[in-house]
């Protein structure tokens, strides 16, 4: 073989082992993006139509006290959620990091949960709230009489169930994200601080967790990219029910695009979050990739 056919070889064989991939992308993602966002600017009902009525479905779909109602929870869940995650998972990493005996064995017990599926993790914690053979009858059978925790029964209160199954899911993944964040800080800044008198307490919240900005947002979008997506979660735990005190964009969205037979105004529901989400991700990527300024 030649010296240029081989370096015509070695340009091309990457591009063609990736372009599948690359086709794919663009045609089952970018393209349905694409395809979406027509579609909600169209009079779309059960069948796709292209007769364009501007933005009217999204007028429609924020006059939707449903929608609104679903939002409304998103902001709930999304907030707790992170926010337990964050407080979870910084303080799981921090007691990782002290070189604890059987760390290998407890690492693993965090990490567990995050390799269950929503699906199974909503079907667990459906039964375990669940007030008649749950964690409130197991109480009342050991004495408690008077104990009542029917959260997932409760309109005002089951929106908090899917954030504890959140929570409980999700938290050991931070714990991972956060023990790799403290793991890769310089020992020896740390070694100063502690011979300059500085304690443990003020080590870890003046240099060490200021020091993990980037991972703070890193596991922040994650969680949040998770948030918005919860489907599955809030389906196999509550239905979006009682009632539709748990209801959220996604299940919003399905229920209007196959179920109800008003495409558009699910399609817009679509757009609406992928903008949240892209809200979200720019300024991210915006501050990873910007190059710093010279002089």
């Amino acid at each position: 073989m030649s010296v240029s056919r081989k370096k015509g070889l070695d340009y091309w064989l990457p591009k063609l082992v990736v372009s599948p991939t690359l086709v794919i992308a663009l045609i089952f993602f970018y393209g349905f993006i694409l395809w979406t966002t027509i579609i909600s600017f169209t009079n779309s009902s059960f069948l796709p139509s292209y007769d364009f009525v501007g933005f009217e479905q999204y007028v429609r779909l924020f006059l939707n006290p449903r929608w609104l109602n679903a939002m409304g929870n998103l902001l709930i869940f999304g907030v707790l959620f992170i926010g337990i995650c964050m407080i979870v998972g910084l303080l799981m990493a921090i007691l990782l990091d002290q070189n604890i005996r059987a760390e290998g064995a407890i690492r693993t017990i965090y990490l567990y949960p995050m390799a269950l599926s929503f699906i199974v993790t909503g079907t667990i914690w459906k039964w375990l709230l669940n007030p008649t053979v749950g964690i409130e009858r197991f109480v009342i059978s050991m004495g408690w009489e008077t104990f009542v925790f029917d959260w997932i029964i409760n309109p005002d209160m089951a929106i908090y169930t899917v954030v504890i199954a959140g929570v409980w899911q999700a938290s050991g993944f931070v714990m991972a994200i956060f023990l790799a964040g403290l793991r890769g800080i310089d020992t020896s800044i740390i070694k100063a601080a502690q011979l300059d008198g500085a304690n443990l307490f003020a080590v870890y919240t003046r240099i060490i967790i200021p020091s993990m900005r980037p991972v703070f947002f890193s596991a922040f979008i994650m969680l949040a990219h998770i948030a918005i997506k919860s489907f599955d979660l809030v389906i196999a735990l509550t239905g979006g029910g009682p009632g539709n005190s748990t209801d959220v964009p996604a299940i919003f969205m399905y229920q209007f695009s196959f179920q109800r037979g008003q495409l558009g105004v699910g399609a817009a529901s679509a757009v609406i979050m992928l903008m949240t989400v892209l809200a979200i991700l720019v300024p991210y990527l915006y501050s990873e990739l910007r190059t710093p300024k010279n002089g």
